[in-house]
């Protein structure tokens, strides 16, 4: 598991208020719970951690259909403070 993933999953999981073992890299974050407010703020924690800007038209954070794989796959190319 990259650093990327490990730091996504935690914060996921804090703010969806589930185990990071339930989170899948196939789960979209609608099957982990996320409705598109949590999508948002998920979004706003992400941008903190990873220090970049999501606009409304990338893949994930324009709704909750996105899959966590996509989030990090998303990240881990356009993050400043990525640190494998």
């Amino acid at each position: 598991m990259s650093s990327v993933e490990e730091r996504v999953r935690r914060i996921v999981a804090d703010q969806l208020g589930i185990d990071p073992s339930e989170i899948k890299l196939s789960a979209s974050l609608e099957a982990l719970g996320a409705d598109s407010l949590d999508a948002k703020e998920l979004a706003m924690a992400l941008e903190e951690e990873f220090g970049l800007k999501f606009r409304f038209e990338d893949e994930f954070s324009a709704g909750s259909t996105a899959t966590m794989a996509a989030v990090v796959g998303y990240i881990e190319k356009n993050a400043k403070s990525v640190q494998q």
